[in-house]
This record gives C-alpha cells, sequence and structure tokens, in this order.
C-alpha cells in the first residue's frame, strides 16, 4: 500500500530529484540563446571578410566581448544538459553512462575556457 499522496508523488521530481532543475534550465538556456545568437550572426555579417585589426577592435568593445562570453556560457550550458539528458536516457552501462558523463562535463569546460580565453585576450590585447 502507498501511503504517498498524488501531490507528493508529483513533487518528488523524480530519482535524481533534479528532473524539473534541468527542465527549466534547458529552457531559460534556450531563451536566453535567441537574442545572443540573432546579436552573433549580425556581428558575422557585419564583419565577414573584415580585416583582424577591425574585427579586434570591434571585440575590444566591452559590450560586445560580453555579449559573446554569455552566448557561449548560454550555449555551453545548454548543450551539457541536452547530452547529459541524452547519456541518462539511452546509454545503460553504469561504468559507461559515468565515463561519459565525466567526458561531456570536461568537453563542455575545456572548450569554455578555450572561447573565454580568446574573447577575453581579443578584448584586452586586441
Amino acid at each position: 500500500m502507498n501511503m504517498r499522496t498524488p501531490l507528493k508523488t508529483v513533487r518528488g521530481l523524480g530519482a535524481s530529484r533534479k528532473g524539473t532543475e534541468h527542465f527549466w534550465m534547458q529552457r531559460l538556456t534556450a531563451l536566453a540563446l535567441v537574442p545572443l545568437v540573432i546579436f552573433f550572426i549580425i556581428f558575422l555579417i557585419r564583419y565577414a571578410g573584415a580585416p583582424y585589426a577591425e574585427v579586434a577592435g570591434a571585440l575590444s568593445n566591452p559590450f560586445v566581448a560580453v555579449l559573446i562570453g554569455l552566448m557561449v556560457l548560454a550555449g555551453l550550458v545548454h548543450v551539457h544538459i541536452g547530452m547529459q539528458e541524452i547519456i541518462f536516457d539511452y546509454i545503460q552501462n553504469d561504468l559507461i553512462k559515468f565515463l561519459t558523463l565525466m567526458a561531456n562535463t570536461c568537453f563542455m569546460v575545456l572548450i569554455g575556457a578555450i572561447c573565454l580565453l580568446a574573447i577575453v585576450k581579443l578584448a584586452f590585447m586586441g
């Protein structure tokens, strides 16, 4: 006999207790990416074929550097959560699941560090 009420069952959030957090974080990052990606596409169109010095000068503007940095961070969080959900759903072996989750996290941190370092270098050093 189950002593849980239907409300208690719904509030349980599943086995990991993180189901709704991932759901909402995925939606929020997708929503944040819409204007950021539009800005990035406009930036790419504007500076396509421009000399390096001109692009570096544009990226030295703090507003531009921050928007591109936010796009990188939001994109990486969005991809990390998406890949994590795919791994949870489709990989059954616990060891392989653990290793792929670790690889996913390490890959996202590495790519994020490289991208942010490039943005900071261009923003401060031109």
